[in-house]
């Protein structure tokens, strides 16, 4: 965590492939209100087509100092760990497996309420869902996760347990049901 964040800095991650549908400026003017509330660094992991503009967003933002564009990772699961925060404003996800991800390693979801995304994060328990682009909501529950630290370590634990739930142990057996019963 000190190679990511200050002692001092709360840490706030996003992860995808930078496209689009990914609303990567979201993620970026939600920190914007975040780092005016909170002290905060952002980690934004991945690449793809939106990374330039996202960076020449950041520049316009004035956050050049507390964002940190790392492009693709094999440390993900260590960044998350080290992560107070995730956020994941698609547009569309078919599951959710980012926020997933996030919530194994213990990390709070604030995401949008699209495809998927409600079967993983349980709003008011693990995480919040917002409407897609309704950034002043999402900025507003991730600056009250982000200062009141009985509640983060709440949700902190209820995002591990949750993410459980969806344990490749416990999933694979029930996809070989649905095949069995298929072929049958």
């Amino acid at each position: 965590r000190d190679q990511l964040a200050k002692p001092n800095e709360r840490l706030v991650t996003h992860v995808s492939n930078f496209r689009p549908v990914k609303s990567v400026h979201d993620v970026l003017s939600v920190f914007a209100k975040i780092s005016k509330e909170v002290q905060s660094r952002l980690i934004m992991v991945g690449d793809g087509p939106e990374r330039s503009s996202a960076e020449e967003y950041t520049k316009e933002l004035g956050l050049t100092e507390v964002v940190d564009f790392v492009g693709k990772s094999n440390d993900v699961y260590r960044i998350l760990c080290s992560s107070d925060l995730f956020l994941l404003p698609s547009q569309r996800e078919s599951f959710g497996l980012a926020a997933l991800e996030a919530m194994a390693a213990r990390t709070p979801v604030v995401a949008t309420n699209e495809g998927g995304i409600p079967e993983v994060v349980e709003h008011e328990i693990s995480g919040y869902l917002v409407a897609h682009g309704d950034v002043d909501t999402m900025a507003g529950y991730s600056i009250e996760l982000l200062t009141n630290e009985t509640q983060l370590q709440q949700f902190k634990k209820a995002a591990f347990t949750r993410a459980k739930v969806f344990d490749i142990q416990k999933i694979i057996p029930l996809y070989f049901d649905i095949y069995q019963t298929a072929i049958r």
